[in-house]
């Protein structure tokens, strides 16, 4: 199933629909919800590539400028919502948090306790989204865009297990790309940070979806109705597990 989740639109890094995958009553709708690394890289054909699989909405989770400017123009009827995750403001966060540990899961759990109503808004935008589906993406796809998705599939009820593998579906395309430009590939350091703090991925994972999710982003701002809108996009109840139309027939959802 990773296969055909896997977007390999023209310039896009580490791209992948969360199509196919388990959770409560069904499974998440094929299309509904991507994730990448940051699209200013894509070319023509990539937006062509996006505008075709019915992305409609773009979240970006960047301060901003982080990659420079779109190398191609986007989509007319494209909607970008620029909603940074991290606050750099808070020094005394990213001291215990920053460096190393920001390219891990391990601070997942002290973001979430620390910055509820980021996350919620991210949340209450992917639910409330216009027709279409909605790309999140940082800078890799992996690291805020991880925890995001974690947060959705959580609020979902996907197990530990299945969101900690497909977070691990991002170090392959970052190995090359690293490989690529000369740099070292990091996963190896991050499993041993991971195994050095003595628990794993799925550990991590699972201390943020054993609390309940949706109480503390309600309690955040996350309104009721948004949960049950995320729902409505997400879900769907014919467990396909895999897409539902050709390649040439956009995903509308929404």
């Amino acid at each position: 199933m990773a296969g055909c989740r896997e977007l390999t639109w023209d310039g896009l890094l580490n791209g992948r629909d969360l199509g196919g995958l388990p959770v409560t009553g069904g499974r998440v709708r094929w299309g509904a919800v991507v994730r990448s690394g940051n699209p200013v890289f894509l070319s023509a054909d990539g937006w062509a590539g996006l505008w075709a699989h019915g992305v409609r909405t773009v979240v970006d989770l960047t301060d901003g400028g982080e990659d420079g400017p779109d190398q191609a123009q986007r989509p007319a009827g494209l909607t970008t919502l620029r909603l940074p995750l991290d606050d750099p403001a808070d020094t005394e966060f990213w001291e215990r948090w920053g460096g190393p540990l920001t390219c891990t899961p391990l601070y997942y759990p002290a973001f979430v306790e620390r910055f509820p109503q980021r996350i919620a808004e991210v949340v209450g935008a992917v639910a409330t989204a216009g027709p279409g589906g909605v790309l999140v993406h940082c800078g890799s796809g992996r690291d805020r865009a991880g925890l995001i998705v974690l947060v959705l599939l959580g609020l979902l009820g996907a197990s530990a297990e299945v969101i900690a593998a497909d977070h691990a579906l991002s170090h392959e395309p970052l190995a090359a790309f690293r490989t690529a430009r000369g740099r070292a590939d990091d996963a190896p350091e991050i499993e041993r940070l991971i195994t050095a703090h003595g628990t794993s991925t799925v550990e991590v994972v699972r201390s943020i979806t054993s609390r309940d999710l949706a109480a503390h982003l309600r309690a955040a701002g996350l309104a009721g109705q948004d949960l049950a809108a995320l729902r409505g996009r997400m879900l769907s109840r014919s467990h396909p597990e895999a897409p539902e139309r050709s390649v040439d027939t956009p995903f509308l959802y929404g």
